[in-house]
């Protein structure tokens, strides 16, 4: 501090003599011992940096801690090897193909199942329909128009056919349903004796629910084959009442004309 204020002293000095006057040009001559000193002052404080050093800022030359702490770290980033990974076994490449097979399989399956069980589905509904439009033809025999029964009848026969397609569909759809059954069961022994036990039980889990559905659903369609079949038998019944009916009016007109004649 006593340096610094000898300094400052000295510096006010030299500028306390700069050309307040013309007259004071003589002084500054005879001051050139004091300039010195100051000149030697000032750069004494620009070399500790005590001079036009702020509060609160630092030095660019010299980087703090923290600049520190983040290069440090960036180069233990840099300079740790990364990590191979460890070359895979041939079973454990088997295992996750095998575990790829199931879940394809799997998928496979229950889209097959969906369709089954949808076609099953449409197959019922469209004989129901049917045995309910049959049942109402019997029932209005001899009571309809014409036209009424030609209209019934037409209506009839379009169901006819629309169960006859959704059966095709059944067909189908359970050909392609008993391919993806037999996939899942050999992607299930695969996966089992490839290490998969856990793949190879939820598999074959999921064989046993598809199976359970479709079962239920062919339960529906074979009960609206059988309510069909008795419905025809009724047809051919009803159709023979109805025809003998016809006969025995035309004989009691037959009869009653010959009558009329004697």
């Amino acid at each position: 501090m006593q340096a610094v204020r000898q300094c400052a002293q000295c510096a006010s000095r030299a500028a306390g003599g700069f050309l307040r006057n013309p007259s004071d040009i003589p002084m500054l001559q005879t001051n050139k011992s004091v300039l010195k000193r100051g000149a030697a002052c000032i750069r004494v404080l620009s070399s500790e940096n005590i001079l036009f050093k702020k509060p609160g800022v630092q030095k660019l030359e010299e980087p703090t801690d923290s600049v520190h702490m983040s290069i440090e770290s960036y180069r233990g980033i840099f300079a740790a090897p990364f990590r191979q990974v460890e070359s895979l076994s041939h079973d454990s490449l088997i295992r996750r193909a095998a575990s790829v097979v199931t879940d394809s399989s799997s998928t496979f399956l229950s889209q097959t199942t969906l369709a089954l069980l949808d076609a099953l589905t449409d197959y019922a509904k469209a004989v129901h329909k049917r045995i309910i439009l049959q049942r109402r033809y019997l029932a209005s025999l001899g009571k309809l128009t014409p036209a009424d029964e030609e209209s019934l009848l037409r209506l009839i026969n379009v169901q006819r056919s629309e169960a006859s397609e959704r059966l095709n569909d059944c067909k189908r759809f359970e050909s392609t349903w008993m391919n993806s059954v037999n996939l899942c069961k050999l992607a299930a022994e695969a996966a089992y004796t490839s290490g998969g036990e856990e793949a190879a039980v939820t598999l074959r889990t999921n064989i046993q629910v598809a199976q359970t559905q479709v079962e239920e659903a062919r339960k529906l369609s074979a009960d609206a084959d059988k309510k069909l079949a008795e419905t025809k038998v009724e047809e051919i019944q009803r159709m023979a009442e109805y025809a003998a009916s016809l006969e025995n009016s035309d004989e009691h007109e037959i009869h009653e004309a010959y009558l009329r004649e004697d």
